[in-house]
């Protein structure tokens, strides 16, 4: 039998039902906006950037309906104003890319490709990030806010 072509495929099943592997999505976000770095597989990291880069997107719109997306995804209450409120004011300059997913040595038991994932722009960072690049998607008034921080430069 041929094998087939994988067009078309946008996502890792990672050995899980749809529900499951939604559920530790879910989680793993939480976590990681709690905790601002996890320790997870490789493959799990790269599945969960795509949310957790989703969830500040939500979190820097700030609108009713962003915030009720983006609760039906984080689990506790406390995540959620971490999201809105500290993450979104640092993140409000940057265009995307708010995760770094960091090589670890593989594990002993079972020789899984390990992995750190973090938000970049905190304190104890591994390295420091990049500087933003534009000013498009900010919060409502940080374009003059940006602008005034230009003239002061």
């Amino acid at each position: 039998r041929r094998s087939r072509m994988k067009h078309g495929v946008r996502l890792r099943k990672l050995g899980r039902s749809s529900a499951h592997r939604w559920a530790m999505l879910r989680t793993m976000v939480t976590q990681l906006i709690e905790h601002q770095r996890i320790t997870t597989t490789l493959p799990k990291a790269k599945e969960l950037r795509r949310v957790a880069d989703q969830m500040v997107t939500l979190a820097k719109k700030g609108t009713l309906l962003s915030r009720r997306k983006a609760l039906a995804v984080v689990r506790t209450d406390a995540a959620s104003h971490t999201l809105f409120g500290a993450m979104a004011s640092r993140y409000r300059m940057r265009e995307g890319g708010y995760t770094r997913i960091v090589r670890l040595p593989d594990r002993k038991s079972d020789a899984a490709k390990m992995a750190f994932i973090e938000y970049i722009d905190r304190e104890g960072e591994i390295w420091p990030p990049k500087k933003p690049m534009g000013k498009h998607n900010l919060l409502p008034g940080a374009a003059k806010v940006a602008a005034d921080a230009e003239t002061l430069e």
